[in-house]
């Protein structure tokens, strides 16, 4: 085969549940210049053998990639894994629960092809809760757009001090396509954070290095479910302490690229108050 036009990252860790639905969306896609990185993180169910035997089925379009002694490393380390053995000049990442819409690719690497100065590019997220039949709920399913008018294209660290000042919405995994040698650049994941505000930390640094775009286009459904990070997480009470640990990791980093006392530093500031006003 030859050098894809684009990385594709799957990472799981006990998913036998979805992720076959999510290397589905993939095989689905509309561009079928890709490949597939399949990061198994220490899985004890049946998702390793999924991931291995499709593997072996198409080694010229998959590739099954584990830690050393099959370990449990977290989110980052797996998606700087993915990021390692990427060898495409784009990367996309998918959680595997979740899954695109079969044009994700097609129109994102259009986008990011045309803007050379641009290093990524995401849109709204359709969050999905009507993925389970039975569940009377489909029309909670609901679309999260940015918060700004699309198509914008943000320079360093402008992105960043709109998201703090909570004026525009994270993106959600499946919705992001970055440049390879952007997110290299800058380090990849931070994995001080194995999960829970790895995603935000990832965020943060591209925006204060480089330049991203926004559009209100859908591409991905975020699927809903309670054994997620992020509900497991609120439930337990990490998420809170998750969040002030991003929070002073985001001020030294914020310090060390010149930016105290900067707008960027000051919606950090507001944030910080307001999280610590919730808690109280």
């Amino acid at each position: 085969m030859a050098r894809p036009h684009v990385s594709v990252v799957i990472i799981f860790l006990n998913e036998e549940r979805f992720l076959e639905e999510a290397i589905c969306s993939v095989f689905d896609q509309s561009c079928s210049d890709w490949e597939l990185l399949l990061v198994d993180d220490g899985s004890n169910d049946g998702s390793s053998r999924i991931a291995v035997n499709l593997a072996a089925r198409m080694p010229h379009r998959v590739r099954y990639l584990q830690h050393d002694g099959h370990a449990n490393l977290g989110m980052s380390a797996s998606r700087n894994l993915g990021l390692l053995e990427a060898a495409a000049d784009f990367v996309a990442y998918l959680d595997a629960d979740d899954v695109w819409l079969p044009t994700k690719l097609e129109c994102q690497l259009a986008l990011l092809s045309s803007l050379p100065d641009v290093a990524m590019t995401y849109g709204a997220t359709l969050y999905w809760h009507s993925w389970e039949p039975t569940a009377a709920d489909g029309e909670r399913d609901y679309l999260i757009g940015p918060g700004v008018e699309a198509p914008a294209v943000f320079e360093p660290p402008e992105l960043l001090t709109q998201f703090l000042e909570g004026n525009i919405n994270m993106p959600c995994m499946g919705s992001m396509l970055m440049r390879r040698d952007a997110v290299v650049a800058f380090g990849g994941w931070n994995e001080e954070f194995p999960g829970l505000f790895e995603d935000q930390v990832f965020f943060a640094k591209l925006c204060v290095e480089r330049h991203v775009l926004i559009t209100d286009r859908c591409w991905d459904k975020y699927r809903q479910h309670q054994e997620s990070a992020c509900a497991v997480g609120i439930r337990s009470g990490e998420l809170s302490q998750a969040r002030a640990k991003f929070h002073g990791w985001l001020a030294k980093y914020l310090t060390q690229h010149g930016l105290h006392g900067s707008a960027t530093w000051q919606a950090l500031e507001h944030q910080i108050t307001r999280a610590a006003t919730a808690v109280a």
